[in-house]
């Protein structure tokens, strides 16, 4: 009991220095001049270079900061798992199970990083186009509405059902885990991609929402966390998907208001 109180304090500690570092990241970026786009919207900054800074600068910063941010949002619905996999792997090997459990969490988010090469690409690549396609930009408020509205729709199909059954059990649990490096780092790698597929609608609405904001980073955190660990996690995933398609209604008649006003 005294390790576990050990590995979850220094979880905690890590937590909250990544709750840190994001928040001044956020707040440095908030600073940041705003692109005025056709269709009545301002595209952040965060996506081109600033004067003097090169392209490999601008993905260094993106992804170290991503990488933090990643950790912030995440780590809460996964010490639940890590402590579930200390407990089975205990049994085999008391002695290495925590360097076993900090092999998990850093294979779990390395598939974070990969997907943040993935975004960074993708939003690099849709805001060089919507800076040279004035049609293509006037549509994002109402494309950003669409997106919105079918990651909410996204939470009540069985697939959903099925990935967030699987993020919320914890298999390892129920038997002794081979104490080994490498079956550690594949766990972490298994888990890793499961929460990426649970959490698709999630990251794909703040990612239109906007990635550094700090309000829509708690909010969708907050409901990860919630549809995780609340007892009746698939009713929090219903609910959460009506208010994402509320608001994606919304957004898209705000969209089609700004292109007709």
């Amino acid at each position: 009991m005294a390790s576990d109180r050990a590995f979850l304090g220094t979880c905690v500690l890590i937590f909250a220095a990544s709750v840190a570092v994001t928040i001044h990241g956020c707040l440095s970026m908030s600073g940041m001049a705003r692109m005025p786009m056709p269709g009545g919207w301002a595209m952040s900054m965060a996506w081109l270079p600033m004067c003097g800074q090169s392209w490999p600068g601008l993905a260094a910063s993106f992804m170290s900061m991503w990488t933090v941010m990643m950790v912030a949002m995440m780590l809460p619905s996964l010490i639940p798992m890590l402590m579930a996999y200390r407990r089975a792997t205990g049994i085999a090997c008391k002695v290495r199970v925590d360097w076993l459990a900090s092999v998990v969490g850093a294979g779990y988010f390395s598939i974070w990083v990969v997907l943040g090469v993935v975004v960074f690409s993708a939003c690099v690549a849709m805001a060089l186009a919507q800076t040279r396609l004035p049609a293509m930009a006037r549509a994002v408020p109402i494309a950003t509405g669409m997106v919105v509205m079918a990651a909410g729709a996204l939470q009540f199909t069985a697939w959903k059902a099925r990935r967030l059954a699987c993020c919320r059990c914890a298999p390892c649990s129920h038997h002794a885990s081979p104490a080994r490096t490498a079956t550690a780092w594949r766990h972490g790698l298994k888990l890793g991609l499961g929460c990426v597929q649970c959490c698709a609608g999630q990251t794909a609405a703040l990612l239109v929402l906007g990635v550094m904001d700090l309000r829509v980073m708690a909010t969708v955190t907050a409901a990860i966390t919630a549809e995780r660990l609340a007892p009746a996690g698939h009713r929090v995933a219903r609910s959460v998907g009506a208010i994402m398609v509320g608001a994606g209604v919304m957004l898209i008649m705000h969209g089609a208001w700004l292109m007709v006003r």
